[in-house]
């Protein structure tokens, strides 16, 4: 029977290995660094893959509130009933870096998540669904953001 400290010894040594030949690091970095830097909602869907210009679609839904008394903690929820949804994108319009996650869909995984994000001021919300055949379908929202609560 291993001790919590052997556990922790290889644990380590495995991590080391891993790193050391470059199989560790290729797993952290599997994300588009392109649509991550991306200063606009524009910019960054098209770094995802998305061709051409979004459409507004009612099959795409934002669930965000009107206003954020507290701009560190943001809740947001997206969701897609269209068919053949390939990534659920959330985007800030006016965050320094405007993608903030990027979901990856397939048959396997429901077309819905919520999460949280900071928002440094007031801006439109962007629920974004790319599709297999590379199109973007949106649904947008304006979120207030407070600041302490006392209005913004």
């Amino acid at each position: 029977m291993q001790t919590r400290r052997q556990t922790l010894k290889h644990s380590a040594v495995v991590a080391g290995l891993l790193a050391g030949t470059g199989l560790f690091p290729r797993y952290a970095l599997a994300f588009n660094q392109g649509a991550f830097d991306a200063k606009s909602i524009a910019d960054a869907v098209k770094a995802l893959g998305a061709a051409g210009a979004p459409a507004q679609s009612s099959a795409v839904t934002l669930t965000a509130p009107d206003i954020a008394e507290n701009g560190a903690v943001v809740p947001l929820a997206l969701a897609s009933t269209l068919p053949n949804v390939k990534q659920l994108l959330l985007l800030v319009e006016k965050n320094p870096n405007v993608l903030v996650s990027v979901f990856n869909v397939n048959e396997s995984v429901e077309p819905s998540f919520a999460t949280r994000t900071k928002m440094g001021q007031s801006s439109d919300v962007y629920a974004v669904a790319i599709t297999a055949d590379g199109k973007a379908h949106y649904a947008k929202k304006e979120v207030k953001v407070t600041l302490g609560g006392c209005g913004g």
